[in-house]
């Protein structure tokens, strides 16, 4: 088995983090959680793959003849990518519409919003 994929991916989320945690802009936090999702996707592809295996729509492929790539991991990633495409849209609304409000897009000068 390959480590590299899941070396990847944990790069990809612990750089996506950093820049999260670092921040001093909500676009660019918003920026950084989409890179953090991003690596969910080279993790679920590193999970379905197998080395020297076909795609699994191919009509001439007998039953157990050669192995295939498994088709439900790479649904769930098509489905991750859409997903995470609607939040990024939607908290960049979120983001919009706090800098239509307050004038900032600052964390810290978002005082009214303390409780």
């Amino acid at each position: 088995m390959h480590v590299l994929p899941y070396l990847v991916a944990a790069y990809v989320f612990l750089t996506g983090c950093y820049g999260l945690a670092t921040s001093r802009n909500l676009i660019h936090a918003v920026g950084c959680l989409a890179v953090c999702q991003s690596s969910t996707y080279v993790l679920l592809l590193a999970v379905g793959y197998r080395d020297g295996a076909t795609a699994p729509v191919f009509s001439d492929l007998q039953p157990g003849s050669r192995p295939v790539v498994d088709p439900v991991v790479q649904a769930l990633t098509l489905t991750d990518i859409v997903v995470g495409a609607t939040v990024t849209a939607l908290l960049l609304a979120l983001v919009l519409q706090i800098a239509k409000r307050h004038g900032t897009v600052d964390p810290d000068e978002l005082r009214e919003l303390r409780g």
